[in-house]
């Protein structure tokens, strides 16, 4: 068993022990941060004469041998070795030397770590606004292509008022646009490196954690060094990002699963994004959409339990923190997957306008638009809201729309129904006229694609 602490005790760790402490099984994953800020701080420590050029030529060389063979499939890691630190530093020792017994120089694996999963989310943030930016774009394409699609909108699952395709879309925009500004935000946040913080009391040698920092890309050195190797907010507010996302992704499904129903049939998915059953030939299932909806559990699980593992952990490091690890690689991972596949369900699923705004027409989605009208007749609002109510309970006793009923039978209901009655309230005029920026109307809809339309083009060069 390959130990870096083992100077202190006389015998073996326990099996079980070494086992249950060991991280190697999963923070292998770390290997290319880890030689990363190995050869930063490497680099560091040759500048300020801590090492020779000569041994820090060495030690890189070997590092960057170290990270080939594991690439291609030359060195395995096993877990002979207790984490992916001493997996590194023992390989580096065989290979060169006494040389590589002077890395660990004024590090500790708690800065180590901390550095390596610093690098990672900085990595993965990076992946993820890709991801949404990709999303973004096809809700953009879908925004763009249904100005004039009809649909009915919902309040309590029931028909409310009617809004256009892309004004339903655009709402799911919004909400990504908010998800991506939060992930500039933890980037921003988490861009200090913690490399030179020690164990938890910096170190008497000379570093340059200032060189460090600029090696590595972060905008400078963490400010405290207990802070430095005893938080994982980094991780959390990363967790956090990605629970929201999802939360936002399992709420677009849910619709999508809806719409796919023969109840609603406003959508059919493509086979590619869908499956069937091992009994009823006829069934084709939105397995994906379900299946986002129901990760999204486990990504507010691992939110949860990285929470609660931090709570009552005092300063600095404790092992407890060991725990974030597999719980921001899967819940990660997890994202990263459903952003994708969500993605390529709605891209290539086939709208059923003619059935959407069928949909709209029924369930009295005019009724406002109706009382409305007799507000502008000189009837108040409440007087006119109380007239449309009595005008739907006529409806569906006749079981027909308002817009079925003749002009006789509306001003039995209120003198004030005119001809002009059927053009105010026709499907086209209630989403047409709510011109308010933000409402469905083609004019402020415009104005909304032609902003995101900025902002989108305006990601697409951002090097960061």
């Amino acid at each position: 068993m390959a130990q870096l602490w083992g100077g202190r005790f006389t015998k073996e760790t326990d099996k079980l022990v070494y086992d249950f402490n060991a991280s190697i099984s999963f923070d292998q994953r770390l290997l290319p941060q880890d030689i990363r800020g190995s050869k930063a701080h490497a680099t560091m420590l040759a500048a300020v004469g801590v090492i020779t050029n000569e041994e820090r030529d060495s030690i890189l060389q070997g590092l960057d041998d170290i990270l080939a063979d594991v690439t291609d499939g030359r060195l395995v890691v096993t877990t002979e070795y207790e984490d992916v630190h001493s997996f590194v530093e023992a390989n580096l020792i065989d290979r060169i030397g006494d040389a590589g017994k002077k890395l660990h120089t004024g590090r500790s694996r708690n800065d180590q770590v901390a550095l390596d999963m610093r690098l990672y989310i900085r990595g993965e943030v990076s992946d993820l606004e890709e991801r949404v930016l990709l999303l973004m774009k096809t809700l953009q394409d879908l925004m763009k292509e249904n100005l004039h699609t009809y649909m009915p909108g919902f309040t309590h699952l029931q028909k409310a008022q009617p809004v256009s395709f892309s004004h339903h879309i655009g709402a799911y925009m919004e909400m990504f646009k908010r998800d991506f500004s939060r992930l500039k935000d933890i980037y921003r946040r988490l861009n200090y490196c913690p490399l030179g913080a020690g164990a938890l009391a910096g170190t008497t040698y000379p570093l340059d954690r200032e060189m460090t920092a600029e090696l590595l890309g972060f905008d400078g050195p963490t400010l405290n060094s207990m802070d430095s190797v005893s938080d994982r907010d980094y991780c959390i507010e990363l967790l956090s990002a990605c629970a929201t996302m999802m939360m936002h992704l399992s709420r677009f499904s849910e619709e999508i699963i809806l719409w796919n129903s023969n109840e609603y049939g406003f959508i059919e998915l493509d086979d590619a994004y869908s499956t069937g059953s091992s009994i009823m030939p006829q069934k084709k299932n939105p397995d994906i959409a379900e299946l986002v909806r129901g990760k999204t559990g486990r990504v507010y699980g691992a939110l949860t339990s990285l929470l609660t593992t931090m709570k009552g952990i005092p300063l600095a490091y404790n092992k407890d923190m060991q725990e974030d690890k597999e719980l921001t690689f899967d819940a990660v991972d997890t994202t990263k997957n459903c952003l994708t596949l969500f993605n390529g369900m709605i891209s290539t699923m086939q709208l059923h306008a003619d059935t959407m705004a069928v949909s709209a027409m029924k369930g009295f989605t005019n009724a406002t638009d109706a009382a409305d009208y007799l507000v502008k007749k000189g009837v108040p609002f409440r007087d006119a809201h109380g007239i449309i109510g009595r005008l739907v309970l006529y409806c569906l006793d006749k079981n027909a729309a308002i817009d079925d009923l003749s002009l006789d039978e509306l001003k039995g209901i209120d003198p004030h129904f005119e001809d002009d009655i059927y053009d105010a309230i026709s499907l086209k005029t209630c989403v047409e006229a709510r011109n308010t920026i933000g409402a469905p109307g083609p004019v402020p809809m415009q104005k909304v694609i032609d902003r995101n339309e900025s902002f989108l083009k305006e990601l697409s060069v951002d090097p960061a």
